[in-house]
């Protein structure tokens, strides 16, 4: 199961690079967001860690929706959906395979808009920086399994990403306020450290959840059964 998913992961990332246009959409209207913010802000003001750290997620919530609809949408266009559900593996593997690619297209632009939040949002990484990088791990690992999983959900539909937008933003708010509260502590210059652990449980308790969901039911809905 691993080496067919990271077979997957492979053909999707080479897609997704050779082609280009997917990404860069999504790493421009995350830019797009942290400098229209930015715009609020006087000369020399400087955001408080926590509305920065809300916006770099919010960024990175909007890229994974234009990615994992991306991801989703090669087969589909190419009608090669039942070639993935013939693969001599279980077809969990075609989901852990998208959510490979989409965690690493992810990190990759999660690597602009973490500049882009220090530069255009006044931001310096504080003492307890290690939480920041746990909460972008925790975020990401869940919103990975969650997108590939919902992803499959809009596959076909006429306004899929309209769909997978309002399914998917409601289940992620628990994930994203931990992962908010605990990339603010790591950029705040006096951070709070005492509910610390307990964001990171909630995290962590999701991403169980997202990744116990996607292997259940992932058959279901790629396959259409009932």
């Amino acid at each position: 199961m691993l080496r067919c998913a990271l077979a997957v992961c492979a053909k999707d990332l080479k897609l997704t690079l050779t082609r280009g246009a997917g990404l860069v959409q999504a790493l421009l209207l995350g830019l797009l967001l942290v400098f229209l913010f930015s715009l609020s802000l006087n000369a020399g003001d400087r955001l408080s860690p926590q509305a920065a750290a809300a916006m770099f997620w919010l960024a990175s919530a909007f890229c994974q929706v234009l990615i994992f609809n991306m991801l989703y949408a090669v087969e589909e266009s190419a009608q090669a959906r039942i070639g993935l559900l013939l693969l001599p593996a279980p077809v969990q593997a075609v989901w852990l395979g998208k959510a490979l690619a989409g965690l690493l297209l992810m990190l990759a632009a999660q690597c602009v808009f973490v500049p882009a939040v220090f530069v255009f949002l006044g931001q310096h990484l504080g003492e307890a920086w290690p939480l920041a990088l746990a909460g972008i791990a925790l975020g990401n690992v869940g919103m990975a399994a969650s997108g590939s999983l919902l992803g499959a959900l809009s596959v076909g539909q006429a306004g899929r990403e309209s769909l997978l937008s309002i399914v998917l933003f409601p289940l992620l708010v628990p994930l994203l306020l931990a992962g908010v509260r605990l990339v603010s502590m790591g950029i705040d210059p006096e951070p709070v450290l005492d509910d610390a652990l307990r964001w990171a449980g909630l995290a962590s308790a999701f991403d169980g959840l997202f990744l116990a969901a996607g292997l259940l039911l992932f058959p279901y809905v790629y396959s259409g059964e009932d």
